[in-house]
């Protein structure tokens, strides 16, 4: 479901008395008025996220070409991408710094390679899994093999020639689907720390505010408020009601700001991507261990959230049944909304919260990875 937030609009109505020329006192109220508007409207903090220029600096390129107007990559988990930087000049003696760009960790540059040219360097946790392209004499592009959930950002490609220095921003987007994850005993438990190992344990990362922004623009709407990766806490509305922030607010993602990481307690907003294994459904009904021992007997294990949400979102994966999930979650996906399905229009992943492990009411999502 897309709902999109409706900005306010200047509408000038003609009536059957105006005339056809305007006095000058009548057009500067007019152009007052308009300016007044646009003037309002670029101060909302309700507008939407602002892309970042591609460079850091905006002189003309001597020795790099200009990549398109907000460059992005987009890749799935697993697969490799490639980030393009390409020389138009090359200099007698110059290196190319790569570096991924992280705001909201101040500190030391996250250098990821280093290239004189001839030879390169890789430094950090992405550096093994990163190379030069070489596609060409004039192509310092970075290659990122086996994309992880964490690699989506910010990258600069940067040329140094003795005191010259420039350098273009590409952005590398992970595909991928945010999931909003509550704990077993309820709701708001997680302080930040907790938030990220909750993420990690299906198969997930806090999602960053361009993930939940993109999220909420492709149809989530949930009323509970949640950490994200920078330390912020926020919740998506596309239906304003009174129990979540006010009927009076228009759609848009309501936030908490930044919280104390230690103290604050909220839910998680979760991101994961495709998995290299598949989900599949096991007819019950069983208890929390009878279906941890089916999935085992056909060499697989109780999927996580993550897994599923995965199949739901890249593989349209469709079930009525509910089923076991590792964390004692009880779960279903719909791709395609029925009636006697959850009885909800839009699709997603319904939820029966975390029962008894006892009941044997549930069927069993396993998950199987794919052979190599």
């Amino acid at each position: 479901m897309w709902i999109h937030p409706e900005w306010p609009t200047l509408r000038l109505k003609k009536t059957a008395h105006s005339q056809p020329n305007r006095t000058v006192r009548e057009m500067n109220f007019v152009m007052n008025v308009v300016a007044g508007v646009l003037l309002t409207l670029s101060c909302c903090t309700c507008s939407p996220v602002a892309e970042p220029p591609t460079r850091t600096d905006q002189k003309k390129l001597k020795y790099l070409i200009e990549p398109p107007v907000y460059a992005e990559v987009i890749a799935r988990r697993g697969e490799n991408a490639s980030l393009p930087c390409i020389l138009q000049t090359k200099p007698n003696h110059f290196k190319v710094k790569w570096t991924k760009l992280q705001p909201e960790n101040p500190g030391p540059e996250n250098i990821v390679l280093i290239s004189n040219g001839y030879a390169f360097k890789l430094y950090g946790l992405l550096g093994p899994r990163v190379s030069l392209r070489n596609a060409h004499t004039m192509d310092a592009s970075l290659h990122i093999h086996h994309l992880e959930l964490q690699d989506g950002g910010r990258y600069r490609c940067e040329l140094i020639n003795g005191i010259e220095d420039e350098n273009v921003i590409v952005t590398l987007r992970i595909e991928g689907v945010v999931f909003p994850y509550q704990s077993q005993n309820g709701r708001y438990k997680y302080n930040f720390a907790e938030a990220q190992q909750a993420c990690a344990q299906q198969d997930g990362v806090l999602a960053t505010f361009k993930q939940l922004y993109r999220a909420w623009t492709e149809g989530l709407d949930w009323c509970n408020a949640g950490w994200l990766g920078d330390g912020t806490v926020h919740y998506p509305i596309l239906i304003p009601r009174a129990e979540c922030g006010g009927d009076d607010l228009l759609p848009g993602l309501r936030s908490y700001g930044p919280k104390d990481k230690q103290r604050d307690r909220f839910d998680a907003f979760c991101f994961t991507s495709s998995t290299p294994g598949t989900v599949f459904y096991e007819t019950g009904p069983f208890s929390y261990d009878q279906a941890n021992q089916v999935c085992k007997k056909v060499g697989a294990e109780l999927a996580l959230v993550g897994h599923l949400y995965s199949a739901w979102r890249f593989l349209s994966f469709d079930r009525c049944q509910g089923g076991w999930l590792r964390d004692g979650s009880v779960r279903f996906p719909i791709a395609f909304p029925r009636e006697r399905c959850g009885g909800v229009p839009e699709p997603g992943i319904r939820s029966f919260g975390f029962p008894a492990k006892t009941q044997r009411i549930y069927g069993a999502y396993c998950y199987r990875l794919s052979a190599a």
